[in-house]
């Protein structure tokens, strides 16, 4: 498969997530290249990589909550920031050491979110009422 191919295939199962699933999968993403780094200390390049991965993501996340169109409450996107805040003070501690206790807490966060996501979008799912299956119409009135 050309890489055209594979990359217009990518688009479209992005097109097709929710928002919730997308920041799960975004969560998820994060959460497994520092699994990955954490199991690869000694790659130094590809520690930091990681580890700034997730702090983007995390950098992406404060400018949506302070945005004046997010319509989360108040006090969800205070306990937000918060979190994002400690989550860049550990990215910092676990730059500077590469002792696993600072990023299993990035990880455990990571994971705890994707997984709050998931369960989110799977309970509005099982709220929609399928639709009703169409029936051949035999022409008659009945």
């Amino acid at each position: 498969m050309s890489q055209d191919k594979i990359q217009a295939y990518a688009q479209t199962q992005k097109s097709s997530l929710s928002p919730r699933e997308v920041e799960a999968m975004a969560f998820t993403k994060a959460a497994l290249m520092l699994e990955e780094a954490k199991n690869n200390t000694d790659d130094y390049d590809s520690y930091a990589s990681a580890l700034k991965f997730n702090q983007l993501l995390w950098t992406i996340i404060q400018a949506d909550i302070v945005d004046k169109e997010n319509e989360l409450p108040p006090q969800l996107k205070a306990n937000i920031l918060s979190l994002s805040i400690f989550v860049d003070k550990q990215t910092v501690k676990a730059l500077a050491d590469t002792k696993t206790r600072h990023i299993d807490s990035l990880i455990d966060i990571n994971k705890n979110l994707a997984e709050g996501l998931m369960v989110k979008v799977e309970s509005e799912m099982e709220a929609k009422p399928e639709p009703a299956p169409a029936q051949a119409s035999s022409g008659l009135s009945v």
